[in-house]
């Protein structure tokens, strides 16, 4: 596995990005309004004013979903680290898939399909034993050797 030059450059460039890259927040961003529950409140009204809008930061913390409602003054603060941790999974996802173009253009392997979906966003693949048996073409049971 020989990367050319231009794959060389392109992966030192992604490598330059990724070591100027400050704090990042994980999970998501959202600014959405909300109708109350109070049938006489301008929220129900035709046409209807909803609350907010309101910011709410959601997250997974030991499996489960947690979601914080931000005050302005915390948006303005951790905007930048949710635009980091947007740059450094865009930045990990080129390297991914000029990692591919790498082994892919090595002529051991046959060419892997494109990613698309969780998989071209780097949040979801394959797990190690499904890469596996994706790779030998060949049912893998946890425990037993392939011959």
């Amino acid at each position: 596995m020989e990367p050319s030059p231009a794959q060389r450059a392109a992966r030192n460039r992604i490598a330059a990005e990724l070591a100027t890259a400050g704090f990042a927040l994980p999970g998501t961003l959202t600014v959405r309004s909300y109708a109350c529950g109070k049938p006489s409140c301008r929220c129900h009204a035709d046409p209807p004013r909803l609350h907010g809008p309101y910011a709410e930061w959601t997250r997974k913390i030991g499996g489960k979903t947690v979601t914080r409602r931000l005050t302005p003054a915390e948006l303005v603060d951790y905007q930048p680290l949710f635009d980091n941790a947007k740059k450094l999974r865009a930045l990990l996802a080129e390297l991914q898939d000029l990692t591919l173009q790498v082994i892919e253009t090595d002529g051991r392997q046959e060419p892997l399909p494109a990613r698309t979906g969780h998989q071209a966003s780097g949040t979801r693949g394959l797990c190690p034993l499904n890469l596996w048996a994706t790779l030998h073409q060949g049912p893998v049971t946890p425990g037993h050797s392939q011959t």
